[in-house]
């Protein structure tokens, strides 16, 4: 039988425990299973900097066009290269198998090569990604596979993904062995949200808590008073201010304001959402009530964070404060 060929090609910020996954699941696939053969390339798409971890492979040299299945790995969004954005173009073309794991997917969403199909994204890109490539469906999967595009929204999700690759190609009995000898609890399957459950997120809290919480991230725009929380969970205000004090260490009402700040941060800095509007989608009734809840948690205003946030991600020092966002 003729070998598949793999090729990853890697960012130097990838998770060296990414390429050790991937490593070990083929490796295992090929020990327990006669005809499953693959050929693996680990191709750096930037130079690595010595030091730490060994990251293995060879630099990309610009060949990928014989690749059978290709995929991109990165954790933060990575620069394109005209010199690779043409060999992925050439590779679409050949009709191989193009996949992403991470920020690995923004090099092809730029070339227009996942325009019409459904990518797994990890959830902190999710208001970035949807903004620049509308035309793209990112969902908070774990994996998705989508005609030629094969993607993982990062993590551990990489191994789902190789895995139901592998019993694809050679039966579910594969990836059970697999499993098992990584001793997996179970597989997960692609369409497993990637959320970290709340439940898990909150520890031990108490079951009031919870039900507290999801009611309050399902009402960031239009927030509840603290008495509508507690008459939906069937409590007393008074009992739910103890049990949050308890189990948070913070009233219903600062937690609350809390996660709408958080939220407000997230879309400063990954979208080109106006200032006000996104204080408005967080439930703050005017430009400067939002910016100064903002201050006095996070030390800086609105335009300052998103300003400092666009300087680190150019590379510039001392992003100056003063600009408009």
């Amino acid at each position: 039988m003729t070998p598949v060929h793999l090729a990853f090609l890697y960012w130097p910020d990838v998770r060296p425990l990414t390429l050790t996954l991937i490593d070990e699941a083929l490796q295992l696939a090929m020990r327990l299973h006669p005809e499953a053969l693959y050929t693996v390339s680990f191709l750096q798409a930037a130079p690595v900097e010595g030091g730490g971890w060994t990251l293995p492979g060879q630099p990309w040299q610009e060949r990928l066009d014989s690749s059978e299945r290709l995929f991109l790995l990165a954790e933060e969004p990575p620069e394109l290269v005209p010199e690779l954005a043409a060999d992925l173009r050439q590779v679409a073309r050949h009709g191989g198998l193009l996949g992403a794991v991470g920020a690995g997917l923004y090099p092809l969403a730029q070339l227009g090569l996942l325009d019409g199909h459904r990518v797994a994204l990890h959830w902190r890109w999710q208001d970035d990604f949807s903004e620049r490539f509308p035309q793209v469906s990112a969902t908070n999967h774990l994996f998705e596979w989508d005609r030629e595009r094969l993607t993982a929204c990062g993590g551990l999700a990489v191994l789902d993904m190789l895995l139901a690759m592998l019993a694809r190609d050679h039966g579910a009995e594969l990836a059970g062995a697999i499993a098992e000898e990584l001793v997996l609890e179970r597989i997960r399957e692609g369409g497993e949200r990637q959320r970290v459950p709340l439940r898990n997120r909150l520890g031990a809290a108490h079951p009031k808590v919870t039900q507290a919480v999801l009611l309050m991230e399902a009402n960031i725009e239009e927030p509840l008073t603290t008495d509508e929380i507690a008459q939906h969970v069937c409590v007393s205000r008074r009992q739910l201010e103890r049990i949050f004090k308890q189990f948070l260490n913070r009233v219903p009402s600062q937690f609350y304001l809390e996660l709408r700040l958080n939220r407000a941060r997230q879309l400063l800095q990954q979208t080109s959402t106006s200032i006000i509007q996104i204080g408005l989608s967080c439930g703050f009734s005017s430009g400067p009530h939002f910016s100064s809840a903002y201050r006095n948690f996070f030390g800086v205003t609105p335009r300052e964070d998103r300003n400092l946030s666009r300087a680190a991600a150019t590379g510039e020092v001392g992003g100056g404060l003063g600009e408009h966002g």
